[in-house]
């Protein structure tokens, strides 16, 4: 039986340029799906498109079900007469490249907010009746989360600043509130019925060129979420409703204090039943817009680090099974057998492996983490991040947003291994980029995964995020059109595809639903 093998490209729609102050599902998303046909790409990994909270971080979402709504596009709903042509005229001038976030909020969420309303007026329709049926279970409390938000006038942290009847999501006060806000809590229906229908537009046009789609599932929800809002009995919570556990990461070479993520965690010993119900009903809501789910940290489904609440490190914390082996069972009982990446990075048990490979998730190899010196100066060859010890059933890449780019990554390591480096690959410095490049093209990985800016060997100051900072240097990368104008790069991403036997000719679209 022959194996498959694939190559992609990963970006976030964010990062695409386009007038609006940010990448949106309009035309520019499609040019760039032509790009990657132009290369030959059959794959599109993207980071989560839910609606970011916290310092923008796609990775601190207002909803893990819900749609960012700053990723609609203007130009489309204009075509729709949901937006007067003249507000087109008045966009600011927002940076090439850069998403200043605040700034695009401040100017596009009102005018979705009367796109919304034009929509309303003209009487539901009913695809719109259909997608809120469908989406019942998770809409609601968006909606309603999202208009309590801005009823406190924009406040984080729900479970500090909201009343007491909000807060502790009182029913009858809360149909009271709802009742009075109708026409806002449907604007935020809305605006995700917008959202959906054009990304779903966006998913089938990829599948007509060839090129499947990689969502990205974090496995733990922001606190300052409609999920944890909504959903609280699912977390770990002390007697008076406040969250009594947190989650992180141990210390290690990295950290000596590690990480300390701050997101509730599972209750999975009392409400293991309501948390598999609820993962069945996430993974397969994403599978809906995408052909496959990375999910992140994928060791915390056999166990997590848990911290208790008020911890100011990750420290004192302890390790926690998880029923991760009967999840899946049932995930797949439930929804078929789901197209699953394991985001098993950094140091893997082997029980993590075992629950990995008993469902064949392929994992991940990071090709920068691959070199590294013994302590006689020799390199280790032994690193299992080094292409010659790849084994097929895994998704190679030069890095990913967490990484530095490839040309960044270079420039920071000392000559010894830089030499290392040289050698392994039997290439000088210049192009040296490409040369990682083809170093996991010709592996004998099934897929390949190549981030966006190492393409034009593009340096850190790219670089899409930084873990553990907060900054606006995070999340803002975009690229300047001038990039796509270089059609010597496809061409050679191209050659590379038809070399190493990655043609998307093998890809076969799956059968449409209609992600309503």
């Amino acid at each position: 039986m022959s194996i498959t093998r694939k190559a992609g490209i990963l970006l976030h729609p964010t990062a695409l340029p386009g007038p609006c102050g940010l990448g949106t599902l309009g035309t520019e998303v499609y040019a760039f799906i032509d790009y990657l046909s132009l290369m030959g790409a059959s794959l599109w990994q993207v980071l989560p498109l839910t609606p970011t909270g916290f310092g923008d971080s796609p990775y601190a979402a207002r909803s893990v079900f819900a749609g960012n709504e700053l990723l609609i596009s203007m130009e489309m709903l204009a075509g729709e007469g949901l937006v007067q042509p003249e507000e087109l005229k008045r966009i600011p001038a927002f940076p090439r490249n850069r998403v200043d976030f605040e700034a695009v909020r401040s100017w596009k969420m009102p005018l979705l907010m009367k796109s919304a309303d034009l929509f309303l007026s003209g009487g539901p329709d009913q695809g719109y009746l259909d997608f809120c049926e469908s989406n019942r279970f998770w809409l609601e409390d968006y909606a309603l989360f999202m208009t309590l938000t801005e009823y406190y006038n924009g406040s984080p942290c729900w479970y500090d600043c909201w009343d007491a009847s909000h807060r502790n999501h009182d029913a009858k006060e809360l149909s009271r509130f709802q009742a009075s806000r109708e026409q806002e809590v449907s604007r935020w229906k809305v605006l995700q019925y917008l959202f959906f229908t054009q990304w779903m537009g966006v998913k089938n046009y990829a599948h007509k060129k060839g090129i499947e789609i990689i969502a990205d599932v974090p496995i733990f929800v922001s606190a300052d979420s409609a999920d944890a809002w909504a959903c609280r009995d699912l977390f770990k919570t002390a007697p008076d409703g406040t969250f009594s556990a947190q989650s992180g990461v141990p210390p290690d070479a990295f950290s000596a204090t590690g990480q300390l993520w701050g997101t509730p965690v599972y209750d999975w010993k009392h409400k293991r039943s309501e948390l598999f119900s609820w993962w069945i009903k996430r993974i397969g809501h994403t599978l809906k817009s995408a052909d496959r789910v990375r999910l992140d940290h994928f060791r915390g489904f056999e166990s997590y680090w848990e911290i208790a609440a008020g911890e100011q490190t990750a420290i004192s914390g302890k390790w926690v099974k998880v029923p991760g082996k009967q999840l899946f069972k049932e995930m797949r009982a439930s929804i078929g057998n789901p197209s699953i990446i394991a985001e098993d990075l950094g140091v893997i048990t082997p029980e993590v492996e075992h629950l990995r490979d008993s469902f064949q998730f392929p994992g991940m190899k990071i090709l920068q983490f691959g070199f590294e010196c013994r302590e006689d100066g020799s390199l280790n060859a032994d690193n299992p991040y080094l292409p010659h010890a790849y084994h097929q059933r895994c998704v190679a890449y030069t890095g990913t947003h967490d990484n530095h780019t490839s040309a960044g990554w270079y420039a920071s390591i000392d000559e010894l291994l830089r030499d290392k480096v040289r050698r392994y690959l039997a290439r000088p410095d210049e192009d040296i980029v490409w040369s990682l490049i083809r170093a996991v093209m010709s592996s004998t990985a099934n897929d390949v995964i190549i981030l966006f800016q190492d393409l034009f060997s593009l340096g850190d100051e790219t670089r899409f995020n930084t873990p553990s900072t907060v900054g606006t240097h995070n999340w803002s990368w975009r690229a300047i059109p001038d990039l796509f104008e270089n059609r010597h790069i496809p061409s050679r991403f191209n050659e590379m595809v038809q070399l190493y036997g990655r043609s998307p000719t093998a890809f076969v679209p799956p059968t449409q639903e209609n992600g309503q």
